[in-house]
């Protein structure tokens, strides 16, 4: 049995490559399983990993520029602005799953978004979001409540660990006391 001796610098890249696969492991391992996906930004379409995400409270809500709750992104910019500086983020996902209400181009949707309710609060590009073309994200969430979205505005609630999903009906305003007290219950557990 022949023993093979290791160069110094061979040794020094191995440990490199050891070390920086570790590194990346766990890298990987704090990104929560749920948040573990890379979206489009809707105004640009440079890549939005979710996992950014992690350690805030995020309510993720499928949006519609055509609905009769299209008045909903008034009250969720309103809530994303108070709340963004004790770990809430709200984010945007277009849809045009629900009565054909989202028909335009994700730059129309950004321009309508920002000019008529100066919507600045994440969005992604737009995807579907129910039946069988559902995007993996929304996959996921409704998994993890047993809640389908029935229509545009609906609205998932995530905690800081990923970990606990709630889901709300598009009839809930963002302003809503119910919606309210689960993220002021969330945004109190700080790891």
């Amino acid at each position: 049995m022949s023993v093979r001796k290791i160069r110094a610098p061979a040794l020094g890249t191995l440990t490199f490559l050891m070390l920086a696969a570790a590194q990346a492991a766990r890298a990987a391992e704090s990104c929560p399983a749920l948040l573990n996906h890379t979206f489009p930004r809707l105004q640009d379409e440079s890549p939005m990993p979710l996992c950014e995400l992690r350690g805030k409270v995020v309510l993720v809500v499928n949006t519609a520029s055509f609905c009769g709750y299209t008045r909903q992104y008034d009250g969720l910019e309103k809530l994303h602005e108070r709340l963004k500086d004790r770990g809430l983020v709200v984010l945007g996902f277009p849809s045009n799953d629900f009565g054909q209400q989202e028909p335009g181009t994700n730059q129309e949707v950004a321009e309508f978004c920002r000019s008529t309710y100066g919507v600045r609060f994440p969005m992604v590009a737009k995807s579907s979001v129910a039946g069988p073309a559902a995007n993996p994200f929304f996959r996921q969430l409704i998994r993890a409540t047993g809640d389908l979205p029935r229509w545009n505005f609906h609205k998932y609630l995530i905690d800081r660990s990923g970990s606990l999903v709630l889901s709300f009906p598009s009839e809930v305003e963002p302003d809503s006391p119910l919606l309210l007290t689960a993220i002021e219950r969330l945004l109190a557990v700080v790891p």
